[in-house]
């Protein structure tokens, strides 16, 4: 799926739960700590709004993001040290 339909359907989801939880656009910035223009831009599924800032607002909406695929449970198993591969590739230069 292309950046530019996830933000679209995700921004349309913010607005949503926004809407149903009563608050207004700026309300919803400062809860997040973020700015009005970020919820503006995320609602209105500009692909460019930074991760962090898309999870500071759902977090306030009680909203939550999945990550999933073939090989996802495999990975929560081996999990118990993440910070083992993360050190390896980031010695490696990836990513």
């Amino acid at each position: 799926m292309k950046p530019e339909r996830v933000m679209c359907r995700a921004g349309g989801l913010v607005r949503h739960h926004r809407r149903k939880a009563g608050l207004t656009q700026l309300e919803l910035a400062d809860l997040a700590g973020v700015g009005k223009t970020t919820v503006f831009d995320i609602e209105h599924g500009k692909a460019t709004v930074q991760v962090d800032s898309l999870l500071a607002v759902m977090a306030v909406l009680s909203m939550r993001m999945e990550i999933s695929g073939p090989f996802v449970a495999e990975y929560e198993e081996s999990a118990a040290e993440p910070t083992a591969d993360w050190e390896e590739d980031r010695h490696r230069g990836g990513g």
